[in-house]
């Protein structure tokens, strides 16, 4: 269950992360106080999630986020803590998103791994399957969820939880999770295990990557790709209650260039995908002009172009960085 240790520490990693300073001046005033008396409803099976709030950011289109209060906050990152240690081990090597050494980077090294053993260090064809299940988020259905949750975890109040905060968010009913809360990053990892599973062991698809709700599969056999969409399209339909989207599947010769987590990875190197590029250099325009004209500190600047640079050197990124030292 999640105890008050869990809960201080939660705090402790909240607090590291970006906040606003209502927020925490919000929670510091009685810090304290708010954990033992979150405790108290948590022990007592009083506690309720408290409605979200939304906004919109453009990452690059439109996506609807729901933040949760600042102590729903806290108690999330505990229980993602929580669930996260209990389900972790149980995931396959190769899914990329929300977990401890893992991300973009390492699942694009992993990609061009792949890649060069499909293909004999590209020396002959071999081909990438990529897709992208359609509203995965707001598809996910809670009483599948919920019953992969069961096959791990027997603790009826971790339950009643977790069931509370699966509940506390619905696209329609019995559907979805909320976009921006962390929560969901494990139970996304828990509910599309069972696909990751499928593909590896009854698939026997050998070259296989997932980041979150995209993933790949490389294979020197193009019409084995072919046939094992029709087999996935049919394993999502029954088993989780998800589609593929019908515009983002795809196979192609691997060296043509593969799209994939933020960079267009090819043989032997990878670039920055063009629209990320020419994003970066937007941004970075519009901040160098409001360093200039005094209304931004350079110290921000200077850690915002720290982390484009960052981005880089997973890439070949001299060109890019020519042009951002002409811009600023």
């Amino acid at each position: 269950m999640v105890s008050i240790k869990n809960l201080f520490l939660a705090w402790r990693r909240f607090s590291k992360g970006k906040r606003s300073k209502k927020d925490v001046a919000l929670f510091e005033l009685h810090l304290e106080d708010n954990i033992f008396l979150l405790h108290q409803k948590l022990v007592s099976d009083e506690w309720k999630p408290d409605p979200y709030k939304i906004f919109f950011v453009q990452d690059p289109k439109l996506r609807r986020i729901h933040k949760a209060s600042v102590a729903d906050r806290v108690l999330y990152q505990a229980m993602y803590q929580v669930v996260y240690q209990i389900f972790d081990k149980h995931f396959i090597y190769d899914s990329y998103a929300s977990r401890n050494f893992k991300g973009t980077h390492r699942g694009v090294k992993r990609f061009q791994t792949f890649a060069g053993k499909v293909s004999g260090n590209h020396r002959r064809p071999a081909f990438v399957l990529k897709c992208d299940i359609r509203r995965f988020f707001d598809s996910v259905d809670h009483t599948i969820l919920l019953r992969l949750i069961e096959q791990r975890i027997s603790d009826k109040e971790l339950l009643r939880l977790l069931e509370n905060i699966i509940g506390s968010f619905e696209t329609i009913h019995g559907k979805g999770l909320p976009l921006g809360n962390v929560t969901s990053q494990i139970l996304a990892n828990i509910y599309l295990n069972e696909l990751d599973q499928f593909v590896k062991h009854t698939l026997k698809a050998r070259y296989y990557i997932r980041y979150c709700d995209d993933f790949v599969i490389l294979s020197a056999d193009v019409s084995k790709l072919k046939e094992f969409v029709q087999y996935i399209v049919q394993f999502l339909d029954e088993r989780l209650k998800l589609k593929l989207h019908p515009n983002k599947v795809t196979i192609r010769k691997i060296s043509q260039g593969t799209d994939f987590l933020g960079y267009v990875s090819l043989p032997n190197y990878c670039v920055l995908r063009t629209k990320t590029k020419n994003r970066m250099y937007k941004k970075i325009k519009v901040m160098a002009g409001m360093v200039r004209a005094g209304k931004m500190e350079k110290v921000y600047f200077k850690n915002s172009l720290a982390s484009y640079t960052g981005m880089l050197k997973h890439c070949k990124g001299e060109k890019i960085l020519d042009k951002i030292e002409r811009i600023i």
